[in-house]
């Protein structure tokens, strides 16, 4: 198997592990630069909205993968970086300045209320969470001189340096950018002392409180990191979806987001992406194959959402890691071969926190 040794600082800081990591991302890039110009519109389209759940993905994975705080109101955060940027839109103000100024009031709101649930967790904070996104829905719901109410409006045309951005190709380069920047910064992050005073807030409050971290401050800036990308990925949803209307922020897209999460697999960027490849293919492969289920099973009333539930509930109980372990999985059995051996592939019994302690 492939061992990199590090022999200095800066190669220990580096973004990418080796020359073999730059050159496939590198790779990686100049398909995806290029896919628009080869693929058919439909699918550079679904490619533009993974972009989206992407980097609405990479903020709740901060949140919930890194800090270990669970948040079941992720869709209004969406919503309200889509209605702010709109509303600004629709003022006569610019996209290049209606995009940051969503993602910074979004990540505003995220302070706001993540400051008075501090105190809880787990079950606690869930119910928390998803009663804000309810009351978020409510407003959107109830003031229509601002959202137009249950009738929703049409989302002005964005425009950078003269060019339309609400072409299929358009949102697909515009939300690429910002998934890059979002990576950027999430990966910068993570390395500095903030991100590693989350994961010590995730594995043990004491711990990290013992060692001299601000439980409340951390906790406070995880939720507003966190909101200010999906407030990002709110303001280019607004102008996937072209019209506003507050059923499209539902409990079902909040569930949606903790599918990318731990479906993708806890604690990793990349799984993140995973996530929302998973889940913006699941309702395609869904329509492809319903008129051909047996027993009428294509025609049940919830069926996406349920296999969503089904999916998610299989993948906590025989394959925690989520795709993102899978691949991990995958990429280390090809790096032995043919010296592989079965019993390092074999899943290792995992803890929880309380039973770590015994």
């Amino acid at each position: 198997m492939r061992h990199f040794f590090r022999s200095d600082y800066e190669q220990d800081m580096s973004l990418f592990q080796s020359n073999r990591d730059r050159f496939w991302y590198g790779l990686l890039l100049i398909l995806l630069l290029i896919a628009p110009q080869v693929l058919g519109e439909f699918y550079v389209g679904e490619l533009g909205g993974l972009f989206i759940f992407a980097i609405a993905g990479i903020g709740l994975m901060l949140l919930v993968g890194y800090t270990g705080l669970i948040n079941l109101g992720h869709a209004a955060f969406l919503g309200i970086g889509a209605y702010v940027n709109a509303v600004l839109l629709k003022q006569g103000v610019p996209f290049v300045v209606t995009l940051p100024v969503a993602g910074l009031f979004t990540g505003l709101c995220g302070a706001i209320i993540g400051r008075p649930t501090l105190r809880m967790s787990g079950l606690y904070l869930a119910i928390a969470t998803l009663a804000f996104g309810s009351i978020i829905g409510t407003v959107f719901q109830k003031w229509e001189s601002v959202t137009g109410g249950f009738d929703g409006f049409a989302v002005p045309t964005p425009y950078l340096f003269g060019i339309p951005l609400d072409t299929t190709n358009g949102i697909y380069y515009t939300s690429f950018v910002v998934l890059l920047f979002v990576l950027w910064v999430s990966a910068n992050l993570l390395r500095a002392p903030i991100g590693r005073a989350l994961v010590a807030i995730r594995d043990s409050e004491v711990s990290a409180q013992s060692m001299g971290i601000n439980l409340a401050w951390y906790k406070t800036l995880a939720f507003a990191i966190s909101a200010t990308m999906t407030g990002l990925a709110g303001a280019l949803f607004a102008h996937y979806v072209r019209f506003l209307a507050p059923d499209s922020f539902d409990v079902l897209l909040s569930v949606q987001f903790i599918t990318i999460v731990f479906v993708g697999g806890l604690g990793s960027l990349r799984g993140a992406i995973l996530g929302s490849a998973f889940v913006r293919l699941l309702p395609q492969a869904i329509a492809m194959v319903r008129d051909d289920l047996p027993f009428g099973i294509g025609r049940l009333p919830g069926l996406e959402p349920s296999l969503f539930g089904l999916v998610l509930v299989l993948v906590i109980l025989f394959q925690p890691g989520g795709l993102n372990g899978m691949w991990l999985k995958f990429k280390g059995w090809f790096q032995e071969y043919p010296f592989k051996r079965q019993v390092s592939h074999r899943r290792q019994k995992s803890y929880a926190k309380s039973e770590r302690l015994k």
